[in-house]
């Protein structure tokens, strides 16, 4: 027997309904008929396309899904990847809302998915309950008042649009009625910008949508004439100038308290800067320090510098690590070498990054078959596997576990690579990768006698990220000046982040207490980690 589906079982009902008003002739009736039919296969024939074009939508978002986060994570630029997936996940929603309107049983039944599967608002939140009560609680039988027997509670996340508002300070002026010329009156707080009109937290407002959530200062222009603010570009831009020269203590303090660390990761990234005598833009590089020890327990908080210099060479290098103790990992650049060589006493070791050796393979297996760079994703995929075990344990537990289990690979490793240059071409690109592991494979393979050090350098290469994408929506700097007021607050605001600190309420505190003339002696005390320990101190506290 067939089973009648939901769109025949409509039609038939509005036959049956309207059974009454059904001619009585066989050939109008069969007319009928056929057209019914027709309706009933347009609207399966509807059905079941829209049902192909999410199975497609979905397939499509499995796919980048596994691009995103799968094995070959590489193929796709993060940030364009992100935005293919947003656009996929509103077509697969456009497609649900419309099937919600037209199936209300499958729109109940998603409903209840999402109140399962949504999780829990944060408890910090204020919460603003609205009651929902029948027009008439009398008894709709005998009229009697009725009581509450029980409640239905749901909560949805709502929003307060940003709101902008006028402080009005008043200093009353006291004076003595029998001493004329006895006036008090309370002097007026420090200003960040003396005569101006913004608050420290307006400031901080505008430091944090440019460099945390990468608004130039344009847009951020157009959103404040949204609300009937007519603030200049040149205007916002004076701000940041001025906020940066407060802030630039507490950058470099950070910067000091990096380099005393006994390992840090390095790498650079352009830094395009107009060049009003050329008409174009120059070529400047931001290099950024970092350190972030808790892969194996250590003590420092994280931390990122970024410092501007109008050139990538040596010499930038040499500058921005001068004086530097400790281990440096980095990439293979020449000028990480020069640094290396140009210390006293072997006081900087150099440890090479794995994962720019794994690029390298990487991009030659995409080509199409080739088993010697396959043979060495798979053989470095082998040790990052180690790694993912003895993460967040002590430096002695990793470097016990490297040289029992690691080293071996390592030292097979070698072997091998040294026996696969021996068959290629020497010309070919992968003889070229095969020389650059055995030319680097003492700094590649420092990470198995120093527990402290990483297999890679992917802690300084995300902190890159954020400069990465300031520079997609501002496409240059200004000025030297301005690439360095860069380097300035986006140092601050990427530590915050580090730490889960709000840079918006840290900016406008430390942007209040250092215009209220906050020792340089206690600069460490506004450093976001001890921030944010004295914040968590004081709430436990109350």
């Amino acid at each position: 027997m067939r089973v009648t589906n939901a769109h025949e079982s409509d039609c038939v009902l509005r036959v049956i309904e309207s059974a009454d008003q059904l001619p009585t002739d066989i050939e109008t009736l069969h007319a009928l008929i056929v057209a019914t039919r027709a309706e009933r296969d347009a609207a399966l024939a509807e059905r079941d396309q829209a049902v192909s074009q999410m199975d497609r939508l979905r397939h499509l978002l499995r796919q980048l899904q596994r691009a995103q986060f799968g094995r070959r994570s590489e193929k796709l630029d993060p940030e364009q990847l992100l935005l293919a997936l947003e656009d996929i996940e509103q077509a697969v929603a456009a497609n649900e809302a419309d099937d919600d309107r037209k199936d209300p049983a499958a729109a109940r039944s998603r409903a209840n998915k999402r109140r399962a599967n949504r999780g829990a608002l944060p408890g910090h939140l204020p919460h603003v309950d609205v009651t929902i009560a029948p027009e008439d609680t009398n008894c709709p039988c005998c009229r009697a008042p009725m009581h509450v027997i029980g409640e239905e509670t749901s909560q949805r996340l709502d929003v307060v649009p940003a709101q902008f508002r006028v402080i009005v300070t008043h200093r009353p002026k006291y004076a003595c009625r029998a001493c004329e010329e006895a006036v008090v009156q309370s002097p007026a707080p420090e200003r960040l910008i003396k005569g101006g009109l913004p608050t420290e937290a307006m400031v901080a407002y505008v430091l944090v949508a440019k460099y945390a959530w990468h608004l130039p200062l344009y847009r951020q222009t157009q959103m404040l004439l949204a609300q009937g603010l007519d603030i200049k570009r040149a205007v916002l831009a004076f701000w940041v100038g001025y906020a940066a020269a407060e802030l630039q203590p507490l950058y470099r303090r950070l910067r000091e308290l990096i380099l005393t660390s006994g390992k840090i990761a390095v790498d650079e990234t352009v830094a395009p800067v107009l060049d009003p005598g050329r008409g174009r833009t120059k070529k400047g590089f931001f290099w950024a320090i970092a350190r972030d020890d808790r892969s194996w327990g250590g003590s420092d908080p994280p931390a990122v510098a970024y410092t501007y210099a109008p050139g990538r060479g040596a010499v930038h290098a040499l500058k921005l690590l001068d004086h530097y103790r400790g281990i440096v990992q980095c990439d293979g650049y020449a000028a990480y070498k020069t640094i290396a060589n140009a210390a006293r006493d072997e006081a900087i070791t150099l440890a090479f990054c794995w994962a720019h050796l794994r690029r390298r393979f990487f991009d030659i297996a995409q080509g199409g078959p080739a088993p010697i760079a396959s043979e060495a994703l798979e053989r470095i995929a082998a040790l990052y596997a180690i790694e993912k075990t003895i993460r967040g344990t002590s430096a002695g537990k990793r470097h016990a576990v490297r040289q029992d289990k690691s080293k071996p690979l390592v030292l097979a490793l070698k072997t091998w690579l040294e026996q696969q240059l021996a068959r290629v071409s020497a010309k070919a690109t992968i003889a070229d990768d095969i020389r650059y592991a055995l030319n680097h494979w003492d700094g590649l393979t420092r990470f198995l006698d120093d527990g402290r050090i990483e297999l890679d350098t992917n802690i300084v290469e995300r902190s890159i990220r954020p400069l990465v994408l300031n520079r997609k929506n501002a496409l240059f700097a200004g000025h030297d000046q301005g690439a360095e007021n860069w380097a300035c607050i986006a140092s601050i605001v990427e530590t915050c982040k580090f730490h889960g600190v709000d840079p918006q309420a840290y900016l406008t505190d430390v942007l209040t207490k250092l215009v209220n003339l906050w020792p340089a002696s206690r600069l460490d005390e506004l450093m976001p980690w001890a921030w944010a320990a004295e914040r968590s101190a004081s709430r436990q506290a109350a």
